[in-house]
């Protein structure tokens, strides 16, 4: 799909650079040197315009993205896909279960990746796979796909500064009571990846990046044990939540790598449940909510808890 921009240069804006405006509205170093190389690609009347040219008030700088491609290196495969919502510069998706988001060893044609280049293969449309926000093979809920370079630059200088703001559901072993007597709390532990092991991360104060989650208990089920909690990161880390949760003393149930009960659950009872963002273009204020999957209603004992 062929995106094009206009930007009319204020008064305020005036004096820079083409260079340092596209830079402050979001374009990547990557994105403004790949506009260089095509004398169409940014133009002012009509006419090439060079990135150290400086900027008159009144002016409209013209952007033209590079068009896009499909990947060959992704196989288009049908599957079925939630689309929660799409415009011409992004998607969000709402991810079922044992759907791996990127091709990997042993995933070749089973993964998002692969359904996305299916469903634009069949509406003709060039595409190339950039997700924003990751989620493990059996975590479910939204996803982020942008749909172009600037799109997708956007979105990833937003989740660097942490304007992404994403909420999570999960059932855990215990009564978050007994940790957090409040009902809520924050988790400040660094992750590391485990020593040996090319996935399993672990709490390490000394090696690890700076980890942080928020923890608020929504329900507690004395008969199972189990508390259902809502988890909002500051960061985010491999597997952060899975590894904070059993730090704690709550992991979650289902969890084949960290806590492998299966009683409840056949997989780690994680959802992703909300995303508010503002759109990569028109900087609109988003919300979005994906419904608790059927595996996970076993944990709502309280229906209002959930909003």
């Amino acid at each position: 799909m062929k995106r094009d921009f206009f930007y009319t240069i204020t008064k305020s804006e005036e004096g820079s650079t083409v260079r340092s405006f596209l830079k402050a509205q979001g374009y990547s170093k990557h994105l403004i040197i790949s506009l260089k190389q095509q004398p169409d690609y940014l133009t002012i009347g009509g006419e090439m315009a060079y990135v150290n040219h400086t900027l008159q008030s009144g002016e409209i700088l013209h952007v033209k993205l590079p068009p896009e491609s499909f990947d060959e290196q992704i196989l288009p495969c049908e599957m079925p896909l939630d689309i929660l919502y799409e415009d011409d510069d992004i998607l969000v998706i709402n991810k079922n279960y044992g759907v791996p988001v990127h091709p990997s060893h042993g995933h070749q044609d089973d993964t998002l990746a692969n359904g996305l280049m299916w469903y634009f293969s069949q509406k003709n449309e060039p595409f190339t796979f950039r997700v924003i926000n990751r989620l493990d093979r059996d975590t479910t809920g939204l996803l982020i796909v942008a749909k172009h370079a600037l799109s997708a630059c956007v979105l990833a200088g937003q989740l660097i500064r942490r304007e992404i703001h994403r909420t999570y559901l999960a059932a855990v072993k215990g009564n978050l009571l007994d940790t957090f007597p409040d009902g809520c709390g924050i988790i400040d532990a660094p992750i590391a990846r485990l020593d040996a092991s090319v996935i399993e991360r672990v709490v390490n104060p000394d090696q690890g990046e700076s980890a942080i989650t928020h923890v608020r208990l929504l329900s507690y089920d004395p008969q199972t044990d189990t508390s259902l909690v809502r988890l909002n990161l500051e960061t985010g880390r491999t597997h952060q939540i899975r590894v904070h949760m059993g730090h704690i003393g709550h992991p979650l149930y289902g969890d084949f790598l960290y806590y492998p009960d299966y009683r409840y659950i056949s997989r780690q009872s994680l959802h992703s449940w909300k995303l508010e963002f503002c759109h990569p273009v028109t900087g609109v204020p988003l919300s979005f909510t994906a419904p608790v999957p059927p595996d996970m209603q076993i944990f709502v004992t309280d229906s209002k808890a959930i909003h």
